[in-house]
């Protein structure tokens, strides 16, 4: 059967398995198909009461938690646009946001989310008793503007937005057609069934955790067990009970594996665990290898963006196959390299049913994001192998030119990783006097380290030594007990030089001990 909006998913398992568990929330409590149906109806039901139509945004400021699938859903039941945000932003960075979305509605996580319960009492929103709980809402703001309706998958059913700390916020616009084909593509390549559980640590304000884990989880009829943020321990005591899927990043992986050897945990022994994915980074051989010997089954990478509803390539590689790419394009989906150099790198661009219609209310950036070819500008950079594999090789605006000799800063990270002291890596590139007014770059490296004390910038540096050549070497190796991250877990590496600012400043040898 053909469907045409994201909640007709949840009516087919209601139909089909209605007793079979959706959800798993944050506090331990199980939910149906059948009931999280019923909450959405209540749900959709209630929104419409209170102002919600067709064309209108619903801005949830959430963690995860049932009730943030529960207003999804109900969002597509009503042909309204869902703009889930991380409740965790500042008070500013909200505000331009909400001022770009014009939202009808905004509801307030607080049940979940001690930040989302501050924001809704500086609004001094109202109490909204729910069946996934209390939450808080404010009235309908009667100036809104609705956006036209489409009948067909093209209908817009979600707003992410991809910046909102500076500037005006991008509002990239998600159709049904791109959940379901990411959420479809994710169920279809990690081959999952009813049976499975899928352990919920991205955020669902994401691209990557609302399309392969809470859409690919729909598909599937299989269970999602939500957390509402990331915490090591708590995943590592998930992974020796009943999880058998784990969606989530390169940074989550080295904390949760370092989290493991901190409890004398080698790998895991339980056989449960059958699909591990991990977010769009090239994969250095000798740390994947230890991450399969930890988990017990193969690491498969992939690639995507925000703009592409996640999806782009990915990796169906046995255990113990020494391939680092992030894999082949998904079927029905095009890739190009544009401008490519002598060393086949070049511009990554995407075509296909996963990508966004545009940007909300930004006619502008929309058109500067394609070419006229209708192939979606991604700034990544990237090659293909003899194999057809991509390998990312950065971003093109992360690019280091040090001595005219291009740095991807991957390669460098991928190199330090390897040292059994570094939990992840990120490389920044920074403007130095080259003499005669030239500039040049530098590499600036930034280590989490598990113990500062047990290894030093020295060390490191001659560890990357033996690895990398000198034109690629950092002319800084600062280390910290942990980096700035997003809830995703990605490194922010824009606030990285600000940060460490007082580090950077210090002369060779001085450690970043502080926690950021």
């Amino acid at each position: 059967m053909t469907m045409s909006r994201v909640h007709e998913v949840l009516d087919r398992q209601r139909r089909e398995r209605p007793d079979a568990w959706a959800l798993r929330d944050h506090d331990g409590v199980r939910v149906t198909f059948g009931a999280l149906a019923g909450a959405v109806d209540a749900l959709a039901a209630d929104l419409s009461a209170r102002g919600l139509g067709p064309g209108d945004r619903l801005l949830v400021l959430a963690e995860n938690a049932a009730a943030l699938v529960g207003l999804i859903l109900a969002a597509s039941r009503l042909d309204a646009v869902a703009v889930p945000v991380n409740a965790r932003m500042t008070a500013p960075e909200l505000a331009r946001i909400a001022t770009h979305a014009d939202p009808r509605l905004t509801v307030y996580l607080s049940n979940v989310s001690p930040p989302a319960a501050g924001h809704a009492s500086d609004a001094a929103a109202a109490p909204w008793a729910t069946p996934l709980g209390p939450l808080h809402i404010t009235d309908a703001r009667q100036a809104s503007t609705a956006e036209p309706v489409r009948p067909d998958p093209g209908q817009t059913a979600v707003i992410l937005y991809t910046t909102g700390t500076t500037g005006t916020p991008k509002g990239v616009m998600l159709t049904h057609a791109n959940l379901l084909f990411g959420g479809g593509a994710s169920a279809w390549t990690r081959e999952m069934v009813p049976s499975d559980v899928i352990l919920g640590v991205l955020p669902m304000t994401h691209v990557f955790g609302l399309t392969s884990m809470m859409v690919a989880a729909l598909i599937a009829g299989a269970e999602l067990r939500l957390s509402p943020r990331f915490s090591a321990p708590a995943v590592v005591a998930a992974l020796q009970e009943d999880v058998t899927v784990l969606p989530a990043v390169p940074q989550m992986h080295a904390l949760i594996m370092a989290e493991a050897a901190a409890q004398g945990i080698a790998r895991l022994t339980t056989g449960i665990l059958r699909y591990v994915s991990s977010g769009a980074a090239p994969l250095d051989p000798n740390w994947k290898r230890r991450a399969e010997a930890f988990y017990g089954t193969a690491l498969q990478n992939g690639y995507g963006l925000t703009e592409t509803t996640a999806g782009v390539t990915v990796t169906t590689c046995p255990k113990g196959i020494p391939d680092v790419s992030v894999g082949r394009p998904l079927p029905g989906v095009e890739v190009r390299l544009r401008d490519a150099g002598t060393d086949g790198v070049g511009e990554i661009l995407v075509r296909g049913p996963n990508v966004m219609p545009g940007y909300f209310r930004n006619s502008e950036a929309t058109a500067a994001a394609f070419d006229a070819g209708g192939f979606f500008c991604t700034g990544d950079l990237g090659r293909f192998d003899a194999d057809g594999n991509l390998h990312i090789a950065g971003r093109a605006r992360e690019l280091i030119i040090r001595g005219g000799f291009n740095v991807y800063p991957p390669e460098v990270e991928a190199a330090l990783n390897e040292h059994p002291a570094v939990v992840q890596t990120a490389v920044i590139g920074r403007t130095v006097e080259a003499g005669d007014e030239a500039v040049d770059e530098e590499v600036l490296a930034f280590c989490q380290v598990r113990d500062p004390l047990a290894v030093s910038e020295a060390a490191l540096r001659e560890f990357a030594a033996e690895r990398l050549s000198s034109y690629k070497l950092p002319s800084r190796i600062v280390l910290a007990t942990s980096l700035p991250a997003a809830p995703t877990g990605k490194i922010l590496k824009a606030q990285l030089a600000a940060t460490f600012a007082r580090e950077l400043e210090a002369g060779a040898g001085t450690r970043g001990h502080r926690e950021s």
